[in-house]
């Protein structure tokens, strides 16, 4: 099952694509982080969180890279350092991002609480769907296979729900860039283009794991021709 080649024609097009996302997401911030703001990437983000009324929420720099992300549990924002002391339109373009989904958090964006009611079933299923899939074939229990497509339905669910809220997390972040005069209107193209390079990284991992389970339904029910 690891060297299936019919698993490695299934993905292919996820794959292509996710390597076409990352490489666009590389390029248009290497650019974008060489076009000055007029604010860092924690000050837009504060700016965009207090104008939104929400003082409450944290934000804070991690030392990770790519770690950029909110937590609605902490109701706090954290930024990487390039992002957090960035004073690039990368940079206030990825932190107003992250602002934005503080502000579906706020709104009870119906979607991001999909989500959140999903992560622990999702983690669960993408930990060990597969393996009551692999040990399910290997025993010859078809319950315990079947077992294992469920719970790795629950991340396919997850990441097609969470398409939408990183979408709208971005549209937000486009309007108050603009609405509060962080970025002017002629340089939002470079914001842009890096919020979209990014959100193609989403729909990647969403394709991806829409056709592997795809592969296992036509592995348990023997339609691999």
């Amino acid at each position: 099952m690891f060297f299936d080649p019919l698993y490695l024609i299934l993905v292919a097009p996820a794959l292509l694509l996710g390597l076409w996302a990352n490489l666009r997401v590389r390029t248009t911030y290497s650019r974008a982080s060489q076009m000055r703001a007029s604010l860092s990437g924690a000050a837009a983000a504060r700016y965009i969180l207090d104008s939104a009324g929400l003082q409450d929420v944290g934000l804070e720099m991690t030392p990770h890279e790519l770690g950029d992300h909110y937590s609605p549990k902490e109701r706090v924002i954290r930024l990487s350092p390039d992002v957090y002391r960035g004073h690039s339109l990368a940079a206030v373009g990825i932190a107003a991002h992250e602002a934005g989904h503080a502000i579906q958090h706020a709104h009870a964006y119906a979607p991001l609480v999909i989500t959140q009611s999903l992560v622990p079933v999702a983690g669960f299923g993408s930990n060990f769907g597969f393996l009551a899939l692999l040990f399910g074939i290997g025993l010859g229990l078809q319950w315990l296979a079947w077992a294992g497509v469920i719970l790795f339905s629950a991340l396919v669910l997850f990441q097609v729900v969470n398409l939408p809220v990183e979408f709208n997390a971005s549209s937000r972040a486009k309007r108050q860039l603009v609405a509060l005069g962080i970025v002017p209107p002629q340089e939002m193209v470079y914001v842009n283009k890096v919020l979209n390079a990014a959100a193609l990284t989403y729909v990647a991992a969403t394709l991806q794991v829409v056709l592997t389970l795809l592969y296992y339904l036509l592995l348990l029910t023997g339609r691999r021709d």
